[in-house]
Order: structure tokens, then sequence, then C-alpha cells
């Protein structure tokens, strides 16, 4: 109750807060469910995204963040007093200071969008922290060194890729490619080479129970209950891993562009550093099977997953939040 501290990875497919001394004690999806008829929000993250598709015509649920960015501005901010509340309690004395994580790409007005989103739900004062400075202060990286470390920060609505060293970025890119992308390229390719309808939701449980980066050997099959889009009635098919491989292809193609992007970018002297080193994966789309492999192999440079590479960016927010003096260099905006 009297924690005045939040860090916030705001993400496009989840959300988590992590309070300094607990740790992250929050992790949802980033879905809001609205009565249209009362214009009131009805339920936010697990309980919102279990309506998504099922929801009569009077309620909408929906994700307000797309490709890392504020696409409600009010649903967001209800959004955010929500988590805001159930982290610290209804009842508390004091507001809470807020750090909250942003892609690279982000303009100056979608960023003051967030902090203006963070003050109107509650917060006394609302930083702003790029998500591949967070991700790797929750990795564990000393990027205050004067050495090269490269960061792939792979979300739900954008990948973000940067090289740190002496507490700053020297290069990044960010691109609207990541988790939602692969899931869309699945419901395409289900729907092409099987003329079968399904969502967003079936999607991902086939990108995260079979998927890989790389074609298997012995590749792994999934039942889904789908609808025929000739008949229009369900059915149920079986996708193997081989087929997912074949459908993200070209998604992953373009991850590893803006990898290789910032790599030709990079002095020589870091460049080496990150040779040496390797790159560090983070996000929950990193954990996408063999991504880490197709990553080095494309490149010829060593790529490694982070531990616990969905909360780092959370992690990362908390511990910014909680060394202000150490990491101003890093910190874009403050209100």
């Amino acid at each position: 109750m009297f924690e005045t501290k939040i860090g916030i990875d705001l993400g496009t497919a989840n959300t988590l807060v992590y309070v300094p001394k607990r740790g992250i004690i929050i992790n949802e999806p980033t879905v809001v469910a609205i009565s249209l008829e009362e214009n009131r929000v009805l339920a936010v993250g697990q309980e919102a995204k279990d309506m998504l598709g099922r929801t009569p015509e009077t309620i909408v649920a929906s994700r307000p963040m797309k490709d890392g960015v504020i696409a409600d501005y009010r649903v967001t901010e209800a959004m955010l007093r929500y988590f805001i509340n159930k982290a610290l309690g209804n009842i508390r004395f004091f507001r809470p200071e807020v750090m909250i994580s942003v892609p690279g790409g982000i303009t100056s007005t979608e960023r003051r969008a967030v902090v203006d989103a963070a003050i109107a739900a509650g917060a006394k004062s609302a930083y702003v922290i790029k998500e591949t400075v967070a991700a790797a202060i929750g990795a564990g990286i000393p990027i205050s060194e004067a050495r090269g470390n490269l960061v792939i920060d792979i979300g739900g609505g954008t990948t973000d890729v940067a090289v740190l060293s002496l507490g700053g970025i020297v290069n990044s890119t960010s691109v609207r490619v990541a988790g939602n992308r692969l899931d869309q390229a699945i419901v395409e390719f289900v729907r092409k080479r099987h003329g079968l309808a399904i969502g967003d939701r079936t999607a991902e449980e086939i990108k995260i129970n079979i998927g890989s980066a790389v074609v298997l050997s012995e590749e792994e099959v999934m039942e889904i209950k789908v609808r025929d889009m000739i008949s229009g009635l369900p059915k149920v098919v079986t996708v193997s891993t081989n087929e997912v491989v074949q459908a993200i292809s070209d998604e992953l193609l373009e991850i590893v562009k803006a990898v290789k992007h910032v790599l030709q970018e990079t002095p020589p002297e870091l460049a080496s550093d990150i040779i040496d080193k390797g790159m560090i994966m983070t996000g929950g789309t990193a954990m996408l099977r063999n991504l880490d492999h197709y990553i080095s192999q494309s490149l010829g440079v060593p790529c490694f997953l982070a531990e616990e590479p969905l909360l780092c960016v959370a992690k990362g927010t908390g511990v910014a939040l909680d060394n202000l003096g150490s990491y101003k260099k890093s910190i874009l905006s403050a209100k």
C-alpha cells in the first residue's frame, strides 16, 4: 500500500507491472472489453481476452495498443488506471511514480500520449524508457560500460534492435513486425492452403505449441477446430510444425533484416564486442522455438535468449525507476 513506484511494460499483447522489492505482480493480456450501451469498461486483462471473438454486438473486446503505441487513448487510460489500482490498491496515501517502456521508433507525440495517459490514470509523475534499454537492464547487461551490447526485443507489436554502450543507444531500429504479424501470417496460410478460417487466438496457440523458426526433421502436429470457408461448417484439421515455418518465413526474414541493418551501421570496435559476446534476445516472441539459431545462422553472429525473456522489459523499467540517477541518460521524458 505504501509503494510509490511502478514499472510498466505496456506491450501490444501483454502488460506487465513491476513493483520494486515485490517483483512482477501483474502479467495480463493488453485487452479491454467495453459495453457500448453504457459506455463503460466491463473487463481488463485475461477476463477481457477470454471475450475476444465471443462478444455480442453491444460489447467490444479490443486491444488499445497497436504496434506498441496507443491506438485508443481513452481505453488505454482506463486500462492503466485498472493496473495501477490492482498493483497498489484503491486506497493509498501517495500517487505513484510510473516508468513505462515504449518502442524505439515512437514519435514525440506518441511518447507524450503515453505520459499523459499515465498521469490521467493516477500517476504523480511518469517517465518513458525505450524497450531495448529496459530489456538490457532487466536481462542484467551492464549497459553503462564502454562495451557494445546488441539487444533484440521481439514483442507483440514491434521488434526493437539496439546497440548499447556507456548507458546510451549508439544505433537502433524498430520494425512493426513481431508476434501479432506472425499470428496473422498463420491465419493467412491456413486460409490459402486449406481454405479454412481461424481466429488470431487459434493462430497464437499454434505458434506457441508447435511453432518453430527452422524446419524440423521430427515435426509436431496439432489438431485445431476451424470453419470451412466453402461450406461454412466447423471441422477439425491437423497443422504441422513445418507448415508454421513456411507460414512465418517472410516475417522472420524482416526481423533478420532489421538486425542486419543495425549491425552494418555499428562502429567496428563495438561490432567486435558483439561478435565476442553475442546478441541477446528478449520479449515474448523471442521464445519461438529455434529463433536464436535461425538468427545466428542468418547473420553469422552468436545469438542467445535472455533468462525469462518475457519479463526483462518489465524488470528493467522497475530497476531504472529505482535508480533514476544512474539511468538518466536512458530515460526519454518526464512530467
